[in-house]
């Protein structure tokens, strides 16, 4: 199956004007969405879609896919202003959100951190350095409020918070190093919100601000747009405000 390319023409951001954007995870919820907006504006010469059934094929837990999809993309011969990773687990068979400390599991711990952490930050280690050396680019990975220590107040979900909150360290450390090789690039972590999709469905409660893919997308996408140089290594919600580490 071909990873969903679309090219595009026209007025367009100027940072990003011409180059390519990637979203990773595009058959999620968000991710999809993600890969619907940025398909239908002017921005990029090409948006290209990644993840397990793409081709080539990247599953965060094979360093191997996503070191063959980097390669793929270096390929290309276009720059890569935009990667966008929208991947995440909170939930599957055989793994859920943890009660109490008394739910802890070291297979269901390790999965969460495979996915939610070491993907991503193994993503970090083959995509970072496709970004080019001049003008802006933006690497952001989907992490979550809850992965917060300063915001936990509620406690529970330990594998989630920890592996999310290890995340948002893997960002903190991966921007410094950019920083010193591509000065005008960004590195990011984003809070999406609440968003209808499988990942949250079974846990909504009524009162939140829940949203559809598609308003997520568009107001991600309108956070990526408004970050300011120096915000690399920082850590946004969906409304551009930042989050307590």
């Amino acid at each position: 199956m071909a990873p969903p390319v679309t090219t595009m023409s026209g007025a367009a951001d100027a940072h990003l004007l011409g180059g390519v954007a990637i979203v990773v995870g595009s058959s999620g919820g968000i991710g999809s969405a993600l890969h619907q907006r940025l398909s239908a504006q002017p921005r990029f010469r090409a948006v290209l879609g990644l993840g397990r059934r793409s081709s080539p094929p990247l599953d965060l837990t094979d360093e191997a896919s996503i070191a063959s999809a980097a390669r793929h993309v270096g390929e290309l011969g276009a720059d890569v202003r935009l990667i966008i990773d929208a991947s995440g687990i909170l939930h599957e068979d055989g793994l859920s959100p943890e009660k109490t400390w008394r739910d802890l599991d070291a297979a269901q711990m390790a999965r969460a951190f495979a996915v939610n952490a070491i993907g991503p930050a193994l993503l970090m280690k083959h995509f970072l350095p496709l970004l080019p050396r001049q003008g802006r680019s933006v690497f952001a990975t989907l992490s979550a409020r809850v992965g917060s220590i300063g915001d936990n107040r509620l406690g529970g979900w330990y594998s989630y918070r920890a592996s999310k909150a290890a995340l948002n360290q893997f960002v903190r450390t991966a921007a410094i190093e950019l920083g010193r090789r591509q000065p005008a690039a960004l590195c990011v972590a984003l809070h999406p919100g609440t968003v209808a999709t499988s990942l949250s469905s079974p846990f909504v409660k009524a009162g939140l601000d829940m949203q559809t893919p598609d308003q997520a997308a568009g107001r991600l996408l309108d956070v990526i747009d408004r970050l300011p140089p120096g915000s690399s290594g920082g850590f946004f919600d969906h409304r551009g405000d930042p989050v307590p580490w």
